[in-house]
């Protein structure tokens, strides 16, 4: 195996003088914060939420403010959102009398303090405040509590699966999808560019008979930490993969990946630098078990260089 920096030509990722990202080989990041922005201002603007027992009426009215970061990596067509934000929105609600006349008219604020691609999973924290704190006021406040709340959250979930197909570059993803179908037939391609770069050696004549051991070095231009927490988060990885996983960070802790296909147990984790799991294919036999072991690698600043072996793999299993 070459050395970093040297060796094949076909392996070296170089920046290209049009800066093209050739075959999405390194990870493309794109800001979605103002693409959010949008979104929230489309998605609020005057929603009626309903009311209570038809003499009262609520509508969110606008965002007033949307703050953080949001983001997304893409590479080989793997989407891995990123974002922080907190999101300040407007209502109103009116009180009315038996004959629909109008009695009172109050202001509010709806306030999502935190919004974060670490709780994807769950949905966020609301709190509803208003500005006239009268028997109608709260009144009204209660009914934005209690139906508002199912709005704002319904709204919020759209946006946090948007981010996770990929943002403002969704349409461009599917439109790749489309151009390029795969050819199963097509095994081979020219010049030596096999399978997008992707290196690859099984050796069949190390390790126990009648199994295999792969390896695979891979550069990343990202922070060596941040490609351990990738590994290691289940939220993360749920974006990642668009499958299911449950991840313990802890050493002897479980795992379960790509909608339990894959089960097995952390045996070494040291923080950036190396994980060691115990792999079990769903697939295999009963009793089989294999070995990961993945090496970071920071020769500088933001360059990674994974290296990865996973021994003891069944023959057979292609």
């Amino acid at each position: 195996m070459a050395k970093f920096g040297e060796g094949d030509k076909r392996w070296i990722v170089a920046e290209r003088p049009d800066g093209t990202n050739v075959h999405n080989w390194h990870w493309a990041e794109t800001n979605c914060l103002e693409w959010s922005r949008t979104f929230f201002k489309n998605n609020f603007s005057n929603v009626a939420v309903g009311g209570g027992d038809g003499d009262a009426t609520i509508t969110i009215k606008k965002v007033e403010k949307l703050d953080g970061e949001a983001y997304v990596n893409v590479r080989k067509g793997k989407v891995i959102p990123g974002y922080e934000i907190s999101v300040r929105l407007a209502w109103e609600g009116e009180a009315r009398d038996a004959n629909g006349k109008v009695l009172q008219r109050v202001d509010g604020a709806v306030e999502i303090p935190y919004i974060s691609d670490e709780n994807a999973g769950e949905d966020p924290e609301i709190k509803v405040t208003v500005k006239e704190n009268g028997e109608i006021g709260n009144k009204l406040k209660e009914v934005m509590s209690k139906k508002g709340r199912v709005v704002v959250l319904e709204k919020v979930r759209v946006w946090v699966e948007s981010m996770a197909k990929g943002g403002p570059v969704k349409d461009e993803l599917e439109a790749k999808k489309v151009a390029v179908p795969h050819n199963k037939n097509n095994t081979s391609s020219s010049n030596g560019d096999n399978n997008d770069l992707k290196k690859e050696e099984v050796n069949k004549s190390e390790g126990k008979k009648g199994f295999k051991l792969i390896s695979l070095t891979e550069k990343f231009n990202c922070r060596a930490r941040d490609l351990f927490e990738i590994l290691m988060d289940e939220n993360r990885w749920r974006g990642f993969t668009q499958s299911n996983a449950r991840i313990s960070k802890e050493v002897g802790g479980e795992f379960s990946i790509f909608d339990g296909s894959v089960t097995g147990k952390n045996l070494e984790l040291e923080e950036g630098m190396l994980i060691v799991q115990r792999w079990r294919f769903g697939s295999w036999p009963d009793g089989i078990e294999s070995m990961v072991r993945i090496m970071f690698e920071e020769p500088e600043d933001g360059v990674t260089v994974v290296k990865l072996t996973h021994s003891d793999v069944p023959e057979e299993d292609r």
